[in-house]
């Protein structure tokens, strides 16, 4: 039977209000697709590669809606710096993409605090090497129609055209889980016009308890943006309906996540499942412990208006929400210092990633050599002013919520003096230290995805 993705707190639809034929898919509306699979490919021959793209552009699926339901597969094509200058565009169109696109994610790298065994020298073959020129992304409704679009994907290489230079395939785990068990995707902006109805918390705090969505120039480029012009894009055909994309694979050490869970669980008033929920901000269920600070809470969580409707305007000291919580550094809404969610509302991403390798068997404690974790894709327009500061200013560093040089407990780098810690308010506070590693990053790339008008001016030669 095809594993199909979780449909909890599901959103309404809304008549969209853009060139929906002119936008790849999985950004204004998320797919349930389980399976994935992304190939990057190193473009041999670039007169080749721009008549197989040509001959692939028909099977980029668009954010048109579906009228009879999902296809059984959708594909859509991103491209590296490298792959963009290996196409022959010229400089001053190269020179029209921002900064941090065109110097890439690995030169990038100790700002983003992937260090030590994060580093791009222990990265996988084939990502933040310059080898990367295209990826070409492929959703599938099960396992054996992701293989057939695989092979096929692989076999054009025999045509001179491109080799694939690395490949990762991920899959979505029964109940809508992560690989440290909880509930995860839950909050994701609500853009303007995009199609999807917000629910409360998607959007903007618009104080008084209301939400507001976001502008969709936040992640299209070519549309109105938060602060009520067109965003910063490069040059023609590149200016609208595309968006930047990220992709980073995250190892997940889920017995060395359990064990810390144990080990200080039994200290914790709460005990591990409550300590567990403070480090990431949600219980595993989903409830968010800003709601429900003692328990998860199943009325919470089965009501699409309130799984994601708070804020942490009125916990300013975190005894709910710790300020070190993940979900809370990655989004701060209006938290102490935000001015009432002013500060992280040009800051927002689309997430959609997917999870990779089988579960650790529940229970186990010790790591069984398996690779799994979390493929990361988000879109938006500006790699720096978005990504980069949440992964750089937030999660690497712990300044803007007055914790110091303690970074992310969940997701971060740790310190390799041993000095990271947590720290969970309270009376008296409860301290977890120190930081193990639970998350060791890869491999990675900064894309840009076009629009498939562009797209099909790179396959024609005119560009």
């Amino acid at each position: 039977m095809a594993r199909t993705m979780p449909r909890l707190a599901r959103r309404g639809r809304e008549k969209p209000s853009f060139e929906l034929g002119d936008i790849q898919g999985n950004v204004l509306r998320g797919y349930t697709y389980p399976h994935a699979a992304y190939l990057f490919l190193r473009i041999d021959d670039p007169a080749k590669a721009r008549t197989l793209m040509g001959r692939m552009l028909p099977q980029v699926a668009s954010a048109q809606e579906w009228t009879d339901g999902p296809p059984a597969t959708a594909m859509h094509v991103a491209l590296t710096y490298a792959g963009l200058v290996a196409l022959g565009l010229s400089p001053e169109l190269l020179a029209s993409f921002p900064e941090a696109f065109r110097e890439g994610m690995a030169a990038r790298a100790d700002r983003l605090g992937d260090r030590g065994p994060s580093a791009p020298a222990n990265w996988e073959p084939g990502l933040g090497t310059g080898e990367a020129h295209v990826l070409v992304t492929v959703y599938a409704l099960d396992g054996e129609k992701l293989e057939l679009a695989r092979m096929a994907l692989k076999g054009v290489g025999a045509e001179g055209a491109v080799t694939v230079v690395h490949e990762q395939r991920a899959e979505a785990l029964d109940g809508g889980q992560d690989h440290f068990g909880f509930f995860d995707g839950i909050a994701q902006p609500a853009i303007d016009g995009g199609g999807v109805a917000g629910r409360p918390g998607d959007g903007q705090p618009a104080g008084r308890g209301r939400w507001r969505d976001v502008a969709p120039g936040e992640f299209l480029l070519g549309h109105v943006d938060e602060d009520g012009g067109l965003p910063e894009a490069p040059a023609a055909p590149f200016d609208r309906n595309g968006t930047f994309m990220v992709y980073r694979k995250l190892a997940m050490d889920v017995a060395a996540f359990r064990r810390c869970i144990a080990e200080h669980g039994e200290r914790y008033p709460g005990g591990p499942e409550a300590l567990a929920a403070k480090i990431v901000g949600r219980w595993p269920d989903g409830t968010p412990v800003s709601l429900s600070p003692d328990a998860p809470d199943p009325d919470v969580v089965e009501d699409p208006l309130r799984i994601n409707d708070f804020t942490y305007g009125d916990d300013p000291a975190g005894l709910k929400c710790p300020l070190g919580a993940h979900i809370r550094r990655a989004n701060p809404r209006d938290s102490e210092g935000f001015f009432g969610g002013k500060l992280s509302d040009r800051h927002r991403i689309v997430r959609r990633g997917r999870p990779y390798g089988p579960r650790l068997p529940e229970g186990a404690m010790e790591d069984d050599s398996v690779e799994r974790g979390l493929v990361f894709v988000c879109f938006q327009a500006d790699i720096w002013r978005q990504f980069e500061t949440i992964q750089a200013l937030w999660i690497d560093d712990g300044d803007p919520f007055g914790l110091g040089a303690d970074k992310d407990f969940l997701i971060g780098e740790p310190s390799g003096n041993g000095a990271g810690k947590m720290t969970i308010p309270g009376d008296p506070p409860f301290i977890v230290r120190p930081q193990p590693r639970f998350v060791t990053m890869r491999g990675g790339e900064y894309l840009f995805r076009p629009s498939i008008s562009a797209l099909r001016r790179l396959a024609e030669g005119g560009v």
